[in-house]
């Protein structure tokens, strides 16, 4: 059976480790990080595919949506990951058959670099920065370069990064920092791209 010619919806998420730079961490809302993460996927995958980098701490909030959908997960989600992070893969890797390995770079950062290229040099309809720390801010900026026109909603809402980006990128809907019904945000700010 030959693939839908679904919509792709980036996301950019984590949440902010208290041991790391303090401007993230000070702002984030945990909790409103995992309700959007939750909402996002629950509104995106059964008619969109939804793409993302595999953070250790987002990964398992979409897993835990996904399992209880009515959806082929291979044609909704693509997981990217680097090479570089294999022996630290999740297990909620697992659950996704559409992974991305991208082969790793000589270290670290040259690693993670190779794998945003590559995942953000897709076509895409929208992109979602929740949460975050300098990856989700690199993720932003690299998305804007290849994906110059598409939507990009920062949910400041849910701090760190993501309030980073709002306020540094004028002209966003209010809504993207006093709105906490995210299943309904979503709904609204997305209807036209899924």
């Amino acid at each position: 059976m030959a693939k839908k010619n679904l919509n792709k919806i980036f996301l950019s998420a984590s949440i902010p480790y208290p041991e790391r730079d303090e401007k993230f961490y000070s702002t984030a809302d945990i909790v409103a990080i995992r309700d959007s993460v939750r909402a996002l996927t629950t509104v995106v995958v059964p008619k969109a595919q939804l793409i993302w980098g595999g953070h250790p701490a987002i990964t398992p909030l979409i897993r835990f949506v996904t399992e209880r959908m009515d959806v082929d997960l291979k044609e909704h989600v693509t997981l990217y990951q680097s090479n570089f992070f294999r022996r630290f893969f999740p297990k909620d890797n697992l659950h996704f058959e559409n992974k991305v390995i991208v082969e790793e770079g000589p270290d670290k950062n040259s690693s993670l670099l190779n794998m945003r290229k590559e995942m953000l040099s897709n076509n895409f309809s929208a992109a979602i920065f929740i949460g975050g720390m300098e990856g989700v801010l690199e993720e932003f900026e690299i998305f804007r370069k290849y994906n110059p026109n598409v939507l990009t909603l920062p949910i400041a809402s849910t701090g760190a990064a993501a309030k980073i980006i709002f306020e540094n990128n004028g002209n966003q809907n209010e809504r993207l920092i006093s709105d906490f019904a995210y299943m309904a945000l979503f709904r609204d700010l997305l209807s036209d791209f899924i």
